[in-house]
């Protein structure tokens, strides 16, 4: 399909689909007169999720929930205090390192990729005009490594044998004329860290994030925690449990309690964590919340500043990305019920 109009015509079509089921599914929320955070998670898992954990943090007040199966085949129910791989937020904590790398002056935001890492500068379009700044932001225009043919989860190779994946590839767009999430920015700046620092990013965000914040339930990698404390993960259409894939690849790697992923949120938001000069870079180039996605668990980390509420949903089953739009729905219910004090 060469024609550039056809796919846009697609393209526009696909995306009006998308926004009319979930106008179909979720229209009905605007007059959903919701239950308890409890009702509306029990009515989760007795339709398409096997479990679910939901911590609240409201005005100093934590409050934990869960519901369904932490392992399905042996009907162990969910625990609120469960370990889950909380994929994609994990790329709060490093955006929080680069941060406080930046501060320091061990990098620089305007640094570019060829000065960083430059045995890519043949392999990575543009690589002599793409930033530090829009590697954190998702704005340099590097392509997605996941979508890659050869890609496999649950390996363990080393992160630019993973880049290579999208060596010599066009550039999705020239680099800060747009944003567009690409896993491959954070997969390049854990290698980044780790050359800057002379050793693993991972003992680093423990050192300056972890344990300042007494986060003792947050691990970077699933070979550092007892597999029987984890959450186990399902995916639709596939019966195994996906518990043991281990995905080491920055930006995803990352295991906790949703009540430590809470935590980190608030400080990260409040500016415990970070001096005002950290706040101010931070707030310059990353978010304050996140969703996370890995074969078998769901994410949702957010704040909410009209409440004053951080909510952490964690769900053990993923499917199509169509399935996202019911993860949003039960959320926006959980949400509405904090809202109304139920």
């Amino acid at each position: 399909m060469n024609n550039p109009h056809l796919k846009v015509l697609i393209g526009l079509i696909l995306g009006l689909t998308t926004v009319a089921v979930f106008l179909c599914g979720c229209s009905k929320d605007l007059f959903y007169i919701p239950g308890s955070i409890e009702e509306e998670m029990q009515k989760a898992v007795e339709g398409k999720f096997d479990g679910m954990i939901v911590y609240v943090n409201q005005s100093g007040k934590s409050s934990f929930y869960s519901a369904g199966f932490n392992n399905r085949e042996k009907q162990i129910p969910a625990d609120p205090h469960d370990l889950f791989k909380i994929g994609s937020i994990s790329k709060l904590y490093i955006a929080a390192a680069c941060t406080k790398l930046i501060a320091s002056g061990a990098l620089d935001l305007e640094q570019k990729l060829i000065d960083l890492i430059p045995e890519v500068v043949t392999h990575i379009e543009y690589a002599e005009q793409i930033t530090l700044r829009m590697m954190i932001s998702h704005r340099s225009g590097i392509p997605e490594y996941i979508y890659e043919p050869e890609f496999k989860e649950g390996t363990t190779e080393s992160y630019l044998t993973t880049a290579k994946l999208i060596y010599d590839k066009a550039a999705d767009f020239k680099p800060n004329k747009k944003y567009a999430y690409s896993n491959t920015n954070y997969l390049l700046l854990g290698e980044i860290l780790d050359r800057t620092l002379g050793y693993s990013h991972h003992q680093f965000i423990q050192n300056e994030i972890l344990i300042p914040l007494d986060l003792d339930d947050t691990y970077s990698l699933y070979s550092e925690v007892d597999s029987n404390q984890v959450m186990s993960g399902y995916l639709k259409g596939w019966e195994p449990d996906l518990k043991s894939w281990d995905h080491t690849r920055p930006g995803g790697s990352m295991i906790a309690t949703a009540e430590d992923v809470g935590t980190f949120l608030r400080a990260l938001i409040d500016g415990s964590l970070f001096s005002d000069e950290e706040q101010a870079i931070y707030s310059s180039v990353y978010e304050y919340e996140h969703t996370g996605w890995l074969p078998g668990y769901t994410s949702i980390a957010r704040y909410h500043s009209d409440i004053d509420t951080i909510v952490i949903q964690f769900v053990n089953t993923s499917d199509k990305e169509w399935f996202w739009l019911e993860l949003e729905c039960v959320y926006s219910r959980i949400l509405k019920s904090i809202e109304k004090g139920l």
